[in-house]
């Protein structure tokens, strides 16, 4: 397990996607960040990853916001918006470009669906543009150039994570054929533009890690330290997530959620219910322990600890 410089500023983020409201899987993404920039004495900083407007739900970026206020969370600094920063993604493509490490894609997905091997992530794109689009295509997309290299990442609670990208992910997409540039690009420009030297994220963004590294080095950006947090699955072992409109936390009892969530996260309760948010968050900054918090994928919600004893 990595082990933290403690004579580095410390600077942490939370960056939630407005697609619905804020459930109990991302209050723990969020809780589990904010708890180790604030025990590393650091800053934790706010992004709203609002790249892909087709997936936004109408307000649902301000109710975020406004649960998290409830909760006690406190940002440092200016929310990011990811809609505002195109400018920033351009630039980096068009350096990809110009240094031959990413080329112009003119495949649609059925056609890559016909040609391609599966991998765990669906189709390898099997390289078929890499030396120029065929006659009678146009450009859609741009990918990156991978190499047969093997790519590891040292994460704090899942181990060593090793994947050969051409192999496994293929030449991915950094902008799409609809004109918005690809997550995997956005997060690595803003990560390096904010000064983000801690990653605190769930598990399903794990696989996400290596095509990150790999960007970085492309474009001579500084690596964070990445530790995944196990997902809260309900009965069935389902991801909870606002993709199936999985309930909300209720902002109205934020200390009976936030115990909750610290509960999942394996940290140590308070011997009683605290009586507000400031002596909640006192209790759960001086008693974090990253290393506490479990290191296998998946956790169901039911599993919970009895927490009646707390309320």
């Amino acid at each position: 397990m990595p082990d933290h410089d403690e004579n580095r500023h410390y600077r942490g983020r939370f960056a939630p996607t407005p697609s619905g409201e804020l459930h109990f899987g991302s209050l723990v993404a969020a809780m589990g960040s904010y708890l180790d920039a604030r025990s590393h004495r650091g800053e934790w900083c706010l992004r709203m990853e609002d790249l892909d407007r087709t997936r936004e739900v109408k307000g649902a970026a301000k109710s975020i916001l406004l649960t998290l206020e409830k909760f006690g969370f406190q940002w440092d600094g200016e929310i990011v918006y990811q809609s505002q920063r195109n400018a920033a993604y351009t630039d980096a493509v068009d350096r990809l470009l110009a240094a031959r490490l990413a080329y112009p894609c003119g495949c649609s997905r059925k056609q890559i669906e016909k040609r391609a091997d599966s991998g765990a992530e669906g189709a390898i794109y099997p390289g078929t543009c890499r030396g120029g689009i065929a006659n009678g295509r146009t450009e859609r997309s741009i990918r990156v150039l991978t190499t047969g290299q093997t790519i590891t990442i040292e994460d704090s609670l899942q181990g060593l994570i090793s994947q050969r990208l051409n192999r496994e992910i293929g030449d991915f997409v950094i902008r799409r054929a609809d004109g918005y540039h690809a997550y995997q690009l956005a997060v690595v420009i803003d990560d390096a533009w904010q000064g983000i030297t801690d990653v605190i994220r769930g598990v399903d963004l794990l696989s996400s890690t290596p095509r990150q590294h790999y960007l970085q080095r492309l474009l001579k950006l500084p690596h964070p330290e990445y530790a995944h947090l196990p997902l809260a699955v309900d009965d069935r072992g389902r991801k909870l997530s606002k993709q199936y409109k999985d309930a909300p936390v209720d902002p109205a009892r934020p200390i009976e959620s936030l115990l909750h969530a610290l509960n999942f996260l394996n940290q140590p309760l308070p011997p009683q219910c605290p009586d507000s948010l400031e002596a909640f968050w006192e209790w759960a900054v001086t008693n974090w322990s990253l290393a506490k918090v479990p290191g296998h994928l998946q956790i169901p919600a039911a599993s919970r600890r009895n927490l009646k004893s707390l309320r």
